[in-house]
């Protein structure tokens, strides 16, 4: 996986105790999985940074790792990492706000619904500096009116809970 994406530029946060490096660190590394031949093995720059936690009665230090292959010094690399790590995160969540609830286990469905989301959440970034959200919402009952319409809702969801029994009276 990161002899792929090393041909683009990368900064990756690592688990600390994939690399067990339990000290400040910038260098080489290559990987020893037990899984991969030694030709397999991964060759990347390893930042290891270490932060000071405060606990009740104690401080510790707690050891954070990123993977890169940028030409940039361990700050400007952790500072990068950093700025755009916040704007992906904060996306992240909001895209969770376009998620309806649902206890479904189904790896195909959650992510079509996740997928939906995602294109809502798009269409969202795209207009919400032209309009707000009200009117974003009213733009898509008018993109997608029969989506929104509640008799053809009322009756799709009855037919669908009507086959689903009849699905399940079969059985």
């Amino acid at each position: 996986m990161l002899n792929f994406i090393s041909q683009f530029k990368y900064i990756i946060a690592v688990p600390v105790g994939d690399v067990k490096v339990y000290e400040e660190f910038d260098g080489d590394y290559t990987t020893n999985s037990k899984r991969h031949r030694r030709d397999e093995q991964v060759k990347f720059r390893l930042l290891v940074y270490s932060k000071e936690k405060v606990g009740r009665k104690k401080k510790s230090l707690v050891y954070f790792a990123r993977a890169t292959n940028l030409d940039l010094s361990k700050r400007e690399v952790l500072d990068l990492y950093n700025k755009v790590r916040g704007p992906i995160e904060t996306s992240y969540r909001n895209i969770k706000a376009f998620l309806p609830f649902t206890s479904s286990t189904k790896f195909v469905f959650r992510t079509l619904i996740f997928v939906l989301a995602l294109v809502l959440y798009s269409l969202y970034t795209i207009f919400k500096g032209e309009v707000g959200r009200e009117e974003f919402r009213l733009l898509l009952i008018l993109l997608f009116p029969d989506l929104f319409n509640p008799e053809n809702f009322t009756f799709n969801v009855i037919e669908t809970l009507i086959y689903t029994i009849d699905l399940f009276l079969r059985r």
